[in-house]
C-alpha cells in the first residue's frame, strides 16, 4: 500500500475551532485525533514528509476565524515540525499557500495519505484533487471525522452515513484507496 518513504502525510484542518458546539453531533471523535497522532509518530519515526494544512477562515464569526483561539492546531498537530504548512481558505489542500501540487511534485512524491477533519469536506475534496491531478491518494477513514448536516429540503444526514458516502465516493469513484488506520500503519514496517 504505502510504496516508498517518498508517500507524503497531509493532515488536513486539525483545529481547536471543530471542537466548537456549533458544529452540531460528530462521529468518530476522539478515534480521528488519536489515529492522525498515530500516522503523525509513524510518518515522524520513518522521516517520511509530513504536509500540515490549516483552515484560516476570513469569516471572522468562524470557528476558524484566522484571527481567532479556534485556529490553532490540535496539540498533537503542533507536537510536529512538519515539512510544509499550507494555509488555506477553501475545502482543498491543492488551493492554498504554499502550493501543495508543485511542492510534491518538486520532490517526485507521487503518493499522499490524507487525514483529518471534516470527513466529506476538506479531506474529501482534497483526495479528489489529488486522484485527478494523478496522485496515487490513500484515505484511512478512521483518521477522519465529520458532524451531522442539513441538506437542502432541512433532512438531517447522520455523520455516519456521510463518512459511508465519502468512503464510497472515493473508493467507487477511483479516486483514492479507502482502508484504515491499521492498515497504513502495517504497510509502513515494509518501507
Amino acid at each position: 500500500m504505502i510504496r516508498n518513504e517518498k508517500t507524503a502525510l497531509i493532515v488536513v484542518d486539525m483545529q481547536h475551532g471543530f471542537y466548537d458546539a456549533s458544529w452540531g453531533p460528530t462521529i468518530n471523535y476522539p478515534a480521528c485525533e488519536n489515529n492522525v497522532e498515530q500516522l503523525l509518530k509513524a510518518w515522524s519515526s520513518k522521516q517520511m514528509p509530513i504536509v500540515i494544512v490549516r483552515h484560516d477562515s476570513r469569516n471572522s464569526d468562524s470557528p476558524l476565524y484566522v484571527q481567532g483561539p479556534g485556529n490553532e492546531l490540535q496539540e498533537s498537530v503542533q507536537a510536529v515540525i512538519p515539512d510544509l504548512l499550507v494555509s488555506k481558505t477553501v475545502n482543498s489542500s491543492f488551493y492554498g499557500a504554499p502550493d501543495l501540487e508543485q511542492w510534491l511534485r518538486a520532490r517526485q512524491i507521487n503518493q499522499i495519505v490524507v487525514c483529518g477533519i471534516q470527513t466529506n469536506f476538506c479531506v474529501e475534496t482534497t483526495a479528489r484533487m489529488g486522484g485527478n491531478l494523478g496522485f496515487d491518494v490513500i484515505v484511512p477513514l478512521d483518521a477522519t471525522r465529520t458532524f451531522d448536516l442539513a441538506g437542502p429540503d432541512g433532512t438531517v444526514i447522520s455523520a455516519a452515513t456521510l463518512m459511508q458516502v465519502t468512503a464510497t465516493n472515493l473508493h467507487g469513484g477511483g479516486f483514492a484507496k479507502v482502508v484504515s488506520t491499521q492498515d497504513v500503519l502495517s504497510s509502513l514496517t515494509e518501507v
